[in-house]
C-alpha cells in the first residue's frame, strides 16, 4: 500500500508541476490572441478574463497517470495498464466533452449542439459495459436491467456534466467543489485498492491547485487571473460523472458489494445536482428557456443576499461538506429513501432562508 500511496502522490506532484508551468501560459497565449471572457449584465467579474484555464485540465491529468504508472511498472517489474473496452471508451468519451469544451470557448457552440455531442459521449459508457446495475434500495430497487440501465446513465452523466458546467459562475466555485468531490472518490478507490483510479483521480486534483490559485487570488490586471471555460467544467462534469457511475456499479470483479457505493457517489455532487434541478424546475414555472441563462443560481442567491464572491464560494463548499457529514452519519443507521428525503427538506430550507435573507438586503437598500 506504501508504494501506491507513493506512486499517487508522484501523479499529484507532476500535475501540480504542469499546471504551474502550463497556466502562464495559457494566460499569454489568451492575451495575445485576446481570448477573454467579457463582462456582461448575467457575469459578476467586471475585468477581462483569460477563459483557456482548463484546456490543461487533461493533458496534464493524462501526463500525470502515465509517468506515474510508468515509474511503478519500473520500480516493481509490474504492468499495471490494460487497455479494456471501458479504457478506451472512456478515452474517446473524454476526448469529444473535451474537444467540444474547447471549441465552445475559442469559437462558440449552441447549447443544443454541445448537448447533443454530450449524449454521444455518454452513451459510450454502457455499450461498453459500465452501466447503474444497482440502486442498492433506494426506492426499493435494488439489481436493475441493461436496458433500464443503460439511459439511466446515460442520464446521469450529462446531468453531472451540465451540472458542473452550469454552477461555474463564481471564483473557485466549480474548482472546488470537484476538488471536494475528486478528493472524496479518491478516498473511495483507495479504500477499495483500486489503485489506477487514485492515481487517475490524484493526477486530475493536481492540475487543480495552481488553476484555483490563480482563479481565486490572481490578479486581472497584471493577466495573472484565469477562468477554467467549458473546456475545463465540462471535463470535470464527466469524469465526475463517470467516476459516480464507477464506484456505484457493483462488479465483484473489481470491487466487493458495498450497500453504501451509491449514497456515496450521490452524496459527493449534491450540491452542483441540487442546483440543476431547482433551476430547472424555476425555469419550467416561470416558461422561460431551460438552456437560456440567468441569475438564479445559488451564487447568485448567496451574492444578493449580500455576500462578496469569495463568502459565497465558502458558504456552498461548506454546505457540500456539510451534506457528506450529514449523508455519512445518516448512512450508519438510516434507510437510503430517508436520507434522501431528508436532503431534499435541508437544501429547500437552505433556499427558503436564503429567499428571507434577500428579501432583508432588499429592504434595507431602499431604507
Amino acid at each position: 500500500m506504501s508504494q501506491n500511496l507513493l506512486f499517487t502522490f508522484t501523479a499529484f506532484a507532476v500535475s501540480v508541476v504542469c499546471g504551474f508551468v502550463l497556466i502562464p501560459q495559457i494566460m499569454n497565449f489568451c492575451a495575445r490572441n485576446s481570448l477573454y471572457d467579457i463582462p456582461n449584465e448575467r457575469k459578476v467579474h467586471h475585468n477581462t478574463i483569460p477563459r483557456l484555464g482548463g484546456i490543461c485540465f487533461i493533458p496534464s491529468m493524462l501526463l500525470a497517470f502515465i509517468l506515474a504508472i510508468a515509474v511503478f511498472n519500473r520500480v516493481t517489474g509490474e504492468e499495471q495498464i490494460t487497455m479494456n473496452t471501458w479504457s478506451v471508451m472512456f478515452l474517446i468519451s473524454l476526448l469529444i466533452i473535451y474537444v467540444v469544451g474547447t471549441i465552445d470557448d475559442l469559437i462558440g457552440l449552441k447549447a443544443q449542439t454541445k448537448f447533443v455531442l454530450q449524449i454521444l459521449a455518454a452513451t459510450l459508457m454502457p455499450l461498453s459495459g459500465l452501466y447503474i446495475n444497482n440502486l442498492y434500495g433506494f426506492l426499493g430497487v435494488t439489481e436493475i436491467p441493461f436496458w433500464i440501465g443503460a439511459p439511466l446513465t446515460v442520464f446521469v452523466i450529462v446531468f453531472v456534466d451540465n451540472a458542473m458546467n452550469l454552477i461555474d459562475g463564481i471564483d473557485g466555485l466549480a474548482g472546488g467543489l470537484s476538488l471536494l468531490s475528486l478528493s472524496g472518490f479518491l478516498y473511495c478507490f483507495m479504500r477499495e485498492g483500486v489503485w489506477l483510479y487514485c492515481i487517475l483521480i490524484a493526477g486530475l486534483i493536481g492540475v487543480l491547485i495552481p488553476y484555483l490559485y490563480y482563479n481565486i487570488w490572481g490578479d486581472p490586471s497584471r493577466n495573472r487571473k484565469i477562468f477554467m471555460g467549458d473546456a475545463g467544467s465540462l471535463s470535470l462534469g464527466f469524469i465526475l460523472g463517470f467516476l459516480l457511475i464507477k464506484f456505484a456499479m457493483h462488479n465483484p470483479s473489481v470491487m466487493p458489494y458495498r450497500n453504501d457505493s451509491l449514497i456515496i457517489s450521490y452524496t459527493l455532487l449534491i450540491v452542483p445536482t441540487f442546483d440543476v434541478v431547482r433551476v430547472i424546475i424555476a425555469r419550467l414555472r416561470s416558461r422561460r428557456p431551460l438552456f437560456g441563462a440567468d441569475k438564479n443560481h445559488i451564487h447568485h442567491k448567496l451574492m444578493r443576499s449580500g455576500l462578496t464572491q469569495h463568502q459565497s464560494l465558502v458558504v456552498i463548499l461548506l454546505l457540500a461538506v456539510f451534506f457528506i457529514v450529514f449523508n455519512l452519519t445518516l448512512d450508519t443507521f438510516m434507510p437510503v429513501n430517508i436520507i434522501v428525503i431528508l436532503d431534499v427538506a435541508v437544501y429547500v430550507t437552505f433556499h427558503l432562508l436564503l429567499d428571507m435573507c434577500i428579501r432583508n438586503a432588499g429592504k434595507k437598500a431602499f431604507e
